[in-house]
């Protein structure tokens, strides 16, 4: 009991963990809700390049994604002054997240033949929760940022986001990009 009392005051005490938490649950909910807005939307190409267009994990990639990213946009005018490595470490938190959807993705797929929908789900959660922990661990240490790191991890950002819009319409015929249910790549035949 002493254990959770703790751990209930560190939230209390700590705002940048505070809003950790609560950025998890905002990509949660995003996360999920992404999963429906390009069918719900009659499947409009604009929706479609940042929902998922098929059951590819290159598109359930993006259900973490633009929530981390638009989280983090949010989220840097409530700590911009707590933690001076921010948009470091979340480059690295979102990065994080979506290498350990497809490394744990393909790992337990392959061992077990066939995907499961509830372990999928479950890698989801997990993906964002690992991501917001390790932009928060690497944020609590405070490290200084530089022009040099900033203006990297911004690129790499660009350059994921880029490819997410890109790879939507013109994805390489490889098996990150196959929607496991049809066999199609990407949003299918648009030109």
């Amino acid at each position: 009991m002493d254990f959770i009392k703790n751990i209930f005051n560190k939230i209390k005490e700590n705002k940048l963990l505070k809003v950790q938490i609560i950025v998890i649950l905002f990509c949660l909910i995003l996360g999920t809700l992404l999963h429906f807005t390009y069918e719900w939307s009659g499947e409009n190409l604009f929706v479609g390049s940042f929902s998922a267009v098929n059951e590819s994990v290159w598109e359930h990639l993006k259900l973490a994604f633009y929530p981390m990213l638009i989280a983090a946009i949010i989220e840097y005018f409530f700590v911009k002054n707590i933690a001076n490595n921010y948009v470091e470490a979340k480059t690295i938190g979102i990065f994080t997240a979506i290498s350990f959807i497809v490394v744990a993705f393909f790992t337990y797929s392959g061992i077990i033949g066939t995907s499961i929908i509830a372990i999928d789900i479950l890698l989801f959660i997990i993906s964002i929760i690992l991501g917001e922990y390790v932009a928060y661990k690497l944020m609590e240490r405070n490290d200084e940022s530089t022009v040099a790191t900033t203006s990297l991890s911004i690129i790499i950002l660009a350059f994921l986001l880029l490819c997410f819009v890109i790879f939507t319409y013109l994805p390489p015929e490889v098996n990150l990009f196959r929607d496991v249910t049809t066999g199609v790549y990407g949003i299918g035949n648009i030109l």
